[in-house]
């Protein structure tokens, strides 16, 4: 699944290589998947994109806005897959749940082998759709302080009992991030991943405030993750600290064999010695 590393990434490589482009011909998806979401018909995306231009992208979370201009706005949301970018001359894929055809020869294509979305918006009204609206503030925003973050755990910690996995996988309190970044985040925060926040001290909750923006800053600054793809194709070279290939093995920090249990719907992998 893309994570807002990954997304920052695309958006990056979409404004490089897209931005102008006319698209040419929109398709939706010949690969049929029953969670893939789309919010048109295969002719009416045809018919609103042909002749669009491609703006300026941008990410919030796990979701990516690509504005058709003019009026319309491209979104992918929440997907497991891969985006990418074929130069004139090469062929798209002949499976996909999205292709998108442009003047110049190039395409644009979208697979997922799990879920997303891919939706086509007047302009505006995307940001009324279920889990955009209303969406809290990300890690790589400038409002994403330490203060900001202390609140937010006074705030949930009110209405429920919530472990330090909770905080960062569910419910989107910190959109962009999931179960695989969770677990170098909480290695990081030398935390177990069942550690309640309602018990986390004022340093302990700086020490998680700065994995957070430590290992988002770091998958980042690597293109994303080993096992995901950006635009073009290439893997991530960030290689997480914490999972399935860090299972039994010693613990960087203390040589303690790394361990896993299943937990809030994923695995995770960690170690019972260093994280408290």
């Amino acid at each position: 699944m893309f994570e807002l590393p990954e997304f920052t990434t695309l958006v990056k490589q979409m404004n490089e290589t897209l931005k102008g482009k006319v698209i040419r011909e929109g398709k939706l998806g010949n690969l049929p998947h029953k969670f893939v979401w789309y919010n048109r018909k295969p002719d009416e995306f045809a018919r609103l994109t042909q002749g669009k231009r491609v703006g300026k992208t941008w990410a919030k979370g796990k979701w990516l806005f690509a504005p058709l201009e003019p009026g319309y706005v491209l979104v992918f949301g929440e997907c497991g897959g891969k985006i990418l970018y074929h130069p004139a001359g090469s062929a798209p894929p002949s499976k996909y749940h999205l292709l998108i055809h442009f003047d110049d020869g190039s395409a644009l294509s979208a697979t997922t082998q799990m879920w997303g979305a891919m939706e086509l918006y007047e302009k505006g009204k995307e940001r009324q759709r279920q889990y955009i609206k209303d969406m809290r503030t990300t890690p790589v925003e400038p409002g994403f302080t330490f203060a900001y973050f202390s609140a937010l755990i006074d705030e949930v910690t009110q209405i429920e009992k919530k472990s330090a996995k909770g905080l960062l996988t569910q419910d989107q309190l910190i959109p962009g991030l999931g179960n695989a970044i969770a677990q170098d985040i909480l290695f990081r925060a030398r935390l177990s991943p069942k550690r309640p926040i309602g018990d986390l001290t004022k340093p302990q909750r700086r020490q998680l405030y700065n994995a957070i923006a430590q290992t988002v800053r770091a998958i980042i600054a690597q293109g994303g993750r080993y096992d995901e793809f950006d635009l073009y194709g290439n893997p991530g070279k960030y290689v997480r600290l914490m999972d399935k290939n860090a299972l039994a093995r010693p613990c960087p920090e203390c040589g303690r064999r790394i361990e896993k249990i299943a937990y809030l719907g994923g695995a995770c992998y960690f170690c019972a010695n260093c994280q408290k």
